[in-house]
């Protein structure tokens, strides 16, 4: 394999990568990962569902995080990305990352699937 590549199947023509986080509190998306553009992603989840928002979950777990159920909910727990010459495809400063939601650390697992035929 080159470096930077991914992945390398010689007989696989066209390959996707699912890239899925496990669990209903953390979501998987693209970004330009940089300080001020994560802080503006924060301060904009905080405005669509705020962190204090009262939720029957919350309600009837005791635990508070409602809010993150439904933050990674709209966001999805995961992405399709194609994969070409071995390296996925992103734009210059695109990158996935995982958006854990939640109010308190996790331990968190990410599936990767991969697709071709």
């Amino acid at each position: 394999m080159k470096s930077g590549q991914l992945y390398e199947n010689p007989v696989l023509k066209m390959v996707w990568w699912n890239v899925f986080v496990v669990g209903s509190t953390a979501s998987i998306s693209t970004i330009e990962y940089e300080p001020a553009l994560v802080q503006d992603m924060r301060d904009q989840l905080e405005k669509i569902v705020p962190s204090d928002i009262e939720s029957r979950h919350s309600q009837t777990w005791g635990d508070d995080n409602g809010f993150s159920h439904i933050r990674a909910t709209l966001m999805g727990p995961g992405i399709t990305a194609p994969v070409s010459s071995g390296a996925i495809v992103l734009g210059t400063w695109q990158q996935i990352v995982v958006i854990d939601h939640d109010n308190r650390g996790r331990s968190r697992n990410i599936f990767i699937q991969v697709m071709g035929e």
